[in-house]
């Protein structure tokens, strides 16, 4: 815990936040600006007490996690991870997972929505418009997702799903299926001794190999595969979605993990995944080469439209309800007219082929390394620092301080970029245009080339999934609570009562404007934060001298005056 109040790095980005029909709003994060290594960044949010009255500025972190854009909201977040796959990783007992009570505000909207689902089917029975109906009820559902409920609430898909052949491929090895047990824990082994051990995994996956490379830059770029380098980047998260599948079906128990997916010099992508429990290594080394995704995306051998020959945008006439695929309308073919298929006929067509075959497959690499790792051994806390590593860094960033500035590096990373400019990142990417396909949910203005999507980002090269995967019984509890915990211990060793309301409409958040006159100037919140957190840092570390039986230090001045 002490470790993460090492330094005087603060930072908060501003919360926004509305209040309607007495009822407060859950307050949105924004974003703040760059801060530089060491300082504080803090945009004061005066809450208003809704039971005194009164009015009080806040500085509220603003929560990335990464340092380029904050160095100790990434930092914080880092400890929280490592924490967080601590706690799980070693578990000798089932994690309770029960829901959270309901509370008022969320009963309150499902018998709302009831109600409102009864009043409109009476109407559609009666033959009377619904469309007011379904609005209200959109937006009911809205406000019951961000209550904290998740899924929908008549449950299903709200559209049908389209189902490919689940035959394995010719040149993909079968592996076994084992019973399931209701269980997350894995196995135990009894020594001579009679103690007990329960040793879990520590996997790292990478991708295959597109050429040869020396110090993370390819020996000869010409020969090196980036268009296949770029596919296997934005398809890799759905590659360890279907190695946790085929893990889970091979263990026999419910396998849980803490996995990080973290850049290696050679600008891919690796996995490094904790799992809670042991298999055989050969077994999983097995699991990882059988492993693999098909992507079954329309094809893009053939580019229809280039340069300044562009589809072209025409709208559709306007009527009463929009259009099933939710578009205002549609791109043409500028010499003929003809209308581009749309994202779902082209998918119709793709289902129809017998011949087709995928767009993209993605494996792993050869390179699979397994290790059994005990709990509070070495090897743990070495694996710890594995996960976490690079967990403040984009794909993008150069690893190595002496990376930085090198130019073949940088030639590598702007001939990735490049690789990825006109690859499709997602059925909403506009570089469907490109091969004659409308994009889903296509809209006016869209160019191939010029998609907004993360993946085609040198911070991410390629690669647009979540950095961190929890499975959701590792620790039984969400980052947030984690954050709870934290806060609680140190509360708890420095004698501070928590004051931690209990209602959650009791203040109303408002951001404070840089045109108001109350507001304190920068440099003093500056200097106030870096006073907080020496007081606190001081009181941690003679808690510690003492615990330690260590003669405590002289406090500098500020702590004299304030014991004073």
């Amino acid at each position: 815990m002490a470790g993460a109040f090492v330094g005087y790095g603060e930072c908060a980005g501003r919360w926004t936040a509305r209040a309607a029909a007495g009822r407060d709003r859950r307050p949105r994060r924004a974003p703040g600006r760059r801060a530089a290594e060491g300082r504080v960044r803090r945009r004061g949010a005066p809450p208003l007490d809704t039971h005194t009255g009164t009015v009080e500025s806040f500085n509220i972190p603003c929560g990335a996690t990464q340092e380029a854009k904050c160095p100790p909201c990434a930092m914080r977040n880092k400890q929280l991870r490592k924490a967080q796959c601590r706690e799980g990783w070693h578990l000798e007992a089932e994690p309770v997972a029960e829901p959270h009570p309901s509370t008022d505000d969320q009963k309150w909207l499902i018998e709302f929505r009831a109600d409102v689902q009864a009043k409109r089917d009476e109407a559609e029975r009666n033959g009377e418009e619904v469309t007011d109906w379904d609005e209200a009820i959109a937006g009911i559902d809205a406000e019951i997702n961000a209550a904290g409920m998740r899924g929908n609430v008549l449950g299903g898909r709200s559209t049908p799903k389209r189902s490919r052949s689940t035959r394995r491929r010719q040149d993909a090895p079968d592996l076994p299926k084992r019973a399931k047990q209701d269980t997350t824990l894995g196995r135990t082994f009894i020594a001579s001794d009679g103690k007990v051990y329960r040793p879990s995994l520590f996997v790292t996956l990478t991708l295959p190999s597109y050429g040869r490379v020396r110090n993370g830059v390819p020996v000869d770029p010409t020969t090196y595969d980036y268009a296949r380098a770029a596919r296997d980047a934005l398809h890799f998260s759905k590659l360890v979605d279907r190695f946790v599948q085929n893990l889970r079906r091979v263990a026999g128990y419910d396998v849980q993990y803490f996995a990080s997916v973290e850049p290696q010099k050679r600008l891919a992508p690796h996995l490094h995944m904790a799992i809670r429990g042991t298999m055989p290594r050969a077994e999983v080394k097995a699991i990882a080469a059988a492993t693999y995704h098909q992507v079954w995306w329309p094809s893009v051998d053939e580019v229809r439209f280039d340069g300044d020959h562009l589809p072209l945008w025409a709208p559709r006439a306007e009527q009463a309800e929009p259009y099933p695929d939710g578009q205002t309308g549609d791109y043409l073919d500028p010499a003929t007219g003809e209308l581009l298929p749309t994202w779902d006929q082209a998918l119709d067509q793709l289902d129809t082929d017998e011949t087709a075959e995928p767009l993209h497959m993605v494996r792993f690499g050869a390179q699979a390394d397994v290790q059994g790792v005990l709990a509070g051994s070495p090897d743990a806390d070495q694996c710890l620092i594995y996960l976490s590593k690079y967990l403040t860094k984009n794909l993008g960033d150069p690893l190595d301080a002496k990376d930085i500035g090198d130019h073949a590096r940088r030639d590598h990373v702007t001939r990735m970029v490049e690789a990825l400019r006109y690859e499709p990142c997602s059925p909403t990417c506009a570089n469907w245009l490109r091969y004659g396909i409308q994009p889903k949910g296509a809209k006016a203005g869209m160019l191939p080339g010029r998609c907004k999507g993360k993946a085609h980002k040198a911070e991410h090269l390629g690669y647009a999934g979540r950095r961190v995967l929890v499975s959701r019984k590792w620790s039984n509890k969400t980052l947030r609570e984690h954050k709870q915990d934290r806060r609680a211990w140190v509360l708890d060793m420095l004698g501070l009562p928590d004051d931690t309301v209990t209602d959650p409409h009791r203040y109303v958040w408002r951001p404070v404007s840089s045109k108001d006159p109350n507001r304190t100037p920068l440099a003093k919140r500056l200097l106030r934060e870096v006073a907080n957190r020496r007081r606190t840092r001081a009181r941690l570390i003679e808690l510690q001298a003492r615990a330690d039986g260590r003669p405590i230090e002289d406090l500098s001045a500020i702590e004299t005056r304030e014991a004073a």
